[in-house]
């Protein structure tokens, strides 16, 4: 597992509101660690990390939200839009979340049919 210093970022948005966002690579998937709430004011970020990774070539990517502790539809916008671009480039995209409180935002808008979701990084690039 190799960690890219100059790929971690921290975003804060609001005195209460931070979002870190982290890549390494773990065999050919890149892996985006996403720590803090997605929601309206960062899901932007978010989204212009990943587009930032593709831009930068990831063909296999694993959104971990293991330190997320809120997110709303926007944040879902975001990733459906990845999901997008990563399909129409041939690419994967999967989805590590072991929080049932996340994972039932995915569950009751049923975009846990869409994505490959699984408790661990480990789990989702063996799927």
């Amino acid at each position: 597992m190799r960690r890219s210093p100059e790929r971690a970022f921290a975003f804060k948005e609001s005195p209460t509101v931070e979002l870190r966002l982290d890549n390494r690579e773990e065999g050919d998937w890149t892996v985006l660690d996403v720590v803090g709430e997605v929601d309206l004011s960062t899901a932007p970020l978010l989204r212009a990390r990943i587009e930032e990774l593709l831009h930068l070539g990831a063909q296999r990517l694993v959104v971990d939200l293991r330190g997320v502790g809120f997110m709303d539809s926007s944040g879902l916008s975001v990733l459906v839009a990845c999901m997008k671009q990563m399909r129409e480039a041939g690419g994967e995209l999967a989805i590590a979340c072991p929080n049932d409180s996340i994972l039932k935002v995915f569950t009751v808008t049923g975009l846990d049919r869409l994505f490959t979701i699984r408790p661990s990084v480990g789990e989702a690039i063996r799927t």
